[in-house]
């Protein structure tokens, strides 16, 4: 199933960079060039939007009305332990040893004494979740997210994190389940529980945003980039400091020279003594 997802990425990534490669022409603004598919994934957020109002948002809230909070919550850190161990995982390919070893306790711990992962007895003791993905790795090694891209379903992403995404996705309770009925059933339980407690998010979009698609990208974008330098990006650099030397020396050389001092005021003849 994850494999045939993989292929599946990998064939509409080739197809979207082959309709890139075609167009050419004028100078790109920044909104295309982080979005040059934009035409593409506006209709992919507008499919999705429509499939999450006609059947996830239904599915999620009557979820949340009939499945009891505890237990929901317990639902969230099975899948979260899952998680904790292939971020462990990642944490050692980016060398943050410290915090590969506390996600091992984590997953340890919350194995051994949560009930298999359904309580977070970890976080108890301070052993907070540090959530690593093989996107943020790639992003660790210098990999540039490249442009955006939405996925039927699965929402916001970048050529960086697609690729990723198969690795991602294949960590997951569904890959210790042999039968396919029950890969469906448990990936269903993950999507509904996961669209559960975005609720209050998507509450929160209705409101605000005049432009739900250019808000979504936007903090997608942001909240990825912060990830990848755990809280701490660097300054973005201004396109100005981009221009080229001579641009520069031709603006300079077109502004008029400041006027000297002793230009400025002309002096007075010297006043003759009296009687000469």
């Amino acid at each position: 199933m994850m494999r045939r997802l993989g292929l599946l990425l990998i064939a509409t990534l080739l197809a979207l960079l082959t309709g890139c490669a075609t167009t050419g022409g004028a100078p790109k603004t920044a909104a295309q060039k982080i979005d040059p598919w934009e035409n593409w994934n506006r209709k992919v957020y507008a499919f999705n939007d429509r499939l999450d109002r006609a059947v996830m948002k239904p599915v999620a809230t009557a979820y949340t009305n009939v499945v009891p909070q505890p237990i929901r919550r317990g639902v969230t850190n099975f899948f979260g332990n899952f998680s904790d161990a292939w971020s462990a995982v990642n944490n050692f390919l980016q060398g943050k040893f410290a915090n590969g070893f506390q996600d091992v306790v984590r997953v340890g711990t919350n194995t051994l004494f949560g009930l298999g992962g359904f309580l977070d007895v970890a976080s108890e003791f301070g052993a907070d979740r540090q959530s690593e993905d093989f996107g943020q790795t790639l992003g660790h090694w210098g990999m540039a997210p490249g442009p955006y891209v939405v996925w039927p379903v699965l929402g916001p992403s970048t050529l960086r994190d697609s690729l990723a995404l198969p690795l991602d996705l294949s960590v997951s309770p569904v890959s210790a389940v042999s039968n396919e009925a029950a890969q469906y059933m448990v990936t269903g339980l993950q999507l509904v529980n996961t669209r559960a407690n975005l609720l209050g998010a998507s509450g929160l979009l209705n409101d605000i945003a005049l432009d739900k698609y250019a808000f979504v990208r936007d903090g997608y974008l942001q909240r990825r980039r912060s990830l990848v330098f755990d809280g701490d990006p660097p300054e973005e650099k201004d396109p100005a400091d981009d221009a080229p030397a001579s641009e520069n020396e031709e603006k300079d050389k077109a502004a008029p020279a400041p006027a000297s001092p002793a230009s400025a005021v002309p002096m007075a003849p010297a006043a003759s003594q009296p009687g000469s």
